[in-house]
């Protein structure tokens, strides 16, 4: 039997991580395994540069704080796993998904975005979704196409009217 300050350890783990959870806009599960310590501190260094951060648990820790909060998440909870959180709902699936792409040993295994369960399929589409500043390239570009249609619209008018 576990002495009674290992289980009220445990029990602060299990409590910080469902204060975390309730926080965070998205909460991302990852295999980390075959990252080097280096990678570690890069992906640590980017996440926290985009206002999140990760952190691993013992699964069962998990599972526990998980199953307190009414999300079920246990098929993905096999095998080493951390776990990343933050309060803007992209730039951790966006910075998570970059880095799978340029080392191999990191995989995305599931999430919760808004209060969903999204599996790997459902990341992978949301991290291809442009930044904010991305958007509003693409919402001025296609203003600009619109007034310059209707003035060449409004030239034409003018030159057969003349006519």
């Amino acid at each position: 039997m576990a002495s009674e300050r290992v289980l009220d350890e445990k029990k602060k783990i299990v409590s910080e991580i469902k204060d975390k959870v309730k926080e965070a806009e998205t909460v991302v599960l990852f295999d980390y395994r075959g990252l080097t310590d280096n990678e570690s501190k890069d992906l640590r260094k980017e996440l926290r540069d985009n206002d999140s951060d990760y952190k691993i648990y013992k699964n069962t820790l998990l599972k526990i704080a998980l199953k307190d909060l009414d999300i079920n998440l246990s098929e993905y909870l096999e095998g080493p796993t951390a776990i990343a959180f933050s309060t803007d709902q992209l730039s951790p699936i966006r910075v998570l998904s970059t880095f799978a792409k340029k080392h191999d040993a990191l995989i995305l295994k599931a999430g919760i975005v808004d209060g969903k369960v999204s599996d790997e399929n459902v990341l992978k589409s949301l991290a291809s979704i442009p930044s904010r500043e991305g958007l509003y390239t693409m919402l001025a570009g296609g203003m600009i196409q619109i007034a310059k249609d209707l003035s060449i619209a409004l030239n034409l008018y003018s030159k057969q009217k003349e006519n």
